[in-house]
């Protein structure tokens, strides 16, 4: 499949920095934005004085460590092959960013960027972990691990039907680390409120996956999707979100959370309707679109109402 007019070619970018930018797929960013937001406004809503430096500095290494991230998830997915056989990909939303395969950026290139990315991050922990306690350390390790793991051997879990699992937790340390920077301990709060939003964000990568999956199964990438099956992963789609919102639900009515924070549930409907026309369309690639962005603004507007009605629905 040969690229499509609105893919990355070097004609459009030539040497332009902006390549090293849009590598990083920033579109998909807004989710670790959301994350970050999610946990602050945790530690808020627990009556912690909020520390605004500590939370800016949490947000821009959050964003560098999701960027580093995807362009290593990118540069495995090419020296796999997943990329170049995905002639069913829907861009911009799956089959990689094709920096590599349409020839904006080598490899090399981009592996280098990724580790690039992803370096600085960890003076950046070690800051934050110097205010706040070692279990930053701990928390960023961790979704580092997460990171590197999802696509890179040996452990390939993306490859192994393990990449939503590995996304879920990732997500969830984001809100855990987040407000851990600002409260300096654990606690329950940004977990009851950032299981919903880590599931959601891992049915987004769900979803994704269809269109690919007949690349993934070329190059041997057994994620989720190729395991189970077009029709049978439509109904896990669904599934997750089931649990997704019942958790939801569950914190606020047992009140772990405010109770603003049933506010977030409204994005159901999006999530519903993504998943019915992914039970009509599971085997029509090119009609994911639609159930695609239906689940990213579901992600998103779940994650930012949270956030929103945490920092504003005090809780004690």
């Amino acid at each position: 499949m040969p690229a499509t007019p609105r893919e990355p070619t070097p004609e459009r970018f030539g040497a332009t920095p902006l390549r090293w930018f849009l590598a990083t797929r920033p579109a998909f960013l807004s989710v670790t934005l959301a994350g970050c937001l999610i946990g602050l406004a945790a530690a808020h809503s627990d009556g912690l004085p909020f520390d605004m430096l500590r939370a800016i500095v949490t947000v821009v290494f959050a964003l560098l460590a999701h960027a580093g991230a995807n362009v290593l998830n990118d540069y495995h997915d090419a020296l796999s092959g997943a990329d170049a056989a995905n002639t069913q990909r829907i861009f911009p939303f799956t089959g990689g960013s094709r920096f590599i395969q349409n020839g904006v950026l080598t490899e090399r290139e981009t592996a280098r960027l990724g580790w690039a990315l992803l370096v600085p991050v960890v003076p950046a922990g070690i800051w934050l972990a110097a205010g706040s306690g070692t279990g930053l350390i701990a928390i960023g390790l961790a979704g580092l691990v997460l990171g590197w793991a999802y696509s890179a051997p040996p452990l390939k879990l993306a490859s192994r039907g393990l990449g939503e699992f590995a996304v879920a937790a990732a997500w969830l340390l984001v809100v855990i680390g987040a407000d851990f920077v600002q409260r300096g301990t654990f606690a329950w709060t940004p977990v009851a409120a950032g299981v919903s939003f880590a599931l959601l964000v891992a049915d987004l990568l769900f979803i994704n996956q269809f269109p690919d999956r007949a690349g993934d199964q070329a190059a041997g990438k057994r994620t989720l999707v190729v395991q189970l099956g077009a029709d049978s992963a439509k109904w896990a789609y669904f599934g997750v979100a089931i649990i997704a919102y019942g958790w939801l639900v569950l914190q606020v009515g047992r009140y772990n959370l405010p109770q603003a924070c049933a506010a977030a549930a409204l994005t159901l409907v999006l999530s519903f309707h993504a998943a019915r026309l992914l039970r009509e369309h599971a085997e029509e690639p090119a009609k994911l679109a639609p159930a695609i962005k239906l689940t990213i603004l579901a992600t998103n507007l779940h994650g930012f109402v949270l956030a929103a009605t945490l920092a504003f629905g005090r809780h004690t």
